[in-house]
């Protein structure tokens, strides 16, 4: 059974009611190595997507903070080929991005054929951030909703692979995270007066995540609830979605290898620079 639960719009799923502390029956060691495989595998993939030239990959990560995004994306993608990714964070929008569309500064920075980007933190902060701090309405968020999904549709048929993540972890997980980032120098730059005020609309924002899923998962662009109060589990989880999300690409990023390949050969073979007793 998958580790991570898919949403695809077929039915709802409550996320109240999904453990954030599961392990998926592994202990911790069986599950790095698990990982590692995954891990190598996913490395093997882009390597492919990147060479084929047919497809592109965004990777959608969202969560509440400390849900660990950042260590997802150090564990997850530790062996793909840093050329052929390109990560972007989105912070608050400048007054430029606002006088736009909502999803107007993200469409740049979607992927092209051959590469993978990934977005820490995405859009969706319109459909989950603006509504709980009541920069925008319930009203506007409904409006939202079909725009992300005609979005995600449209670049699915320009042969972008949407793959959308949603960290969840507990109230208390998330409160002890906050508390150990004080016992660790290295990691003082991540204090934050607002982390602890975000906690404050923790149900609103719990809301917002089930609201903007129902509302957004669909068969072209599911959405992967990830249980991630065990960091080793949410790495596992998100590389085996991934896996499992690539894997049937495979065999059509090989056959336009070898279509490449014939031509390349072909085109030496014409110019003289490989014998003929070689096709």
């Amino acid at each position: 059974m998958p580790y991570a639960l898919r949403c695809d719009g077929a039915a709802s799923h409550d996320l109240a009611g999904i453990d954030t502390q599961s392990d998926g029956g592994l202990d911790k060691q069986a599950g790095e190595e698990q990982l590692r495989a995954y891990v190598k595998e996913l490395g093997e993939l882009q390597e492919l997507l990147f060479a084929a030239g047919t497809d592109a990959l965004l990777i959608v990560l969202q969560g509440m903070d400390t849900s660990g995004k950042d260590g997802t994306i150090r564990a997850v993608l530790d062996d793909m080929d840093p050329p052929g990714v390109r990560v972007t964070s989105f912070k608050v929008p400048t007054e430029e991005e606002r006088a736009h569309d909502f999803l107007w500064r993200h469409h740049v920075h979607t992927p092209p054929r051959s590469m993978v980007a990934v977005f820490n933190r995405s859009y969706y902060e319109a459909v989950l951030v603006e509504p709980v701090k009541g920069i925008v309405t319930p009203d506007v968020v409904a409006n939202r909703y079909p725009h992300i999904t005609d979005f995600e549709l449209m670049l699915t048929q320009s042969h972008t692979i949407v793959a959308k993540f949603f960290l969840h972890i507990s109230n208390e997980t998330q409160k002890e995270r906050l508390l150990a980032r004080q016992d660790e120098i290295a990691k003082w730059w991540k204090l934050s007066v607002g982390d602890w005020q975000e906690r404050e609309h923790w149900d609103a924002y719990q809301a917002a995540y089930q609201a903007a899923i129902d509302g957004t998962a669909t068969a072209w662009a599911p959405w992967f609830v990830v249980p991630s109060d065990r960091k080793w589990f949410r790495n596992l989880a998100v590389a085996e979605a991934l896996v499992a999300i690539l894997r049937p690409y495979r065999e059509g990023w090989m056959g336009a290898l070898r279509e490449r390949g014939d031509q390349e050969l072909a085109a030496l073979r014409t110019a003289g620079f490989l014998p003929v007793a070689d096709q």
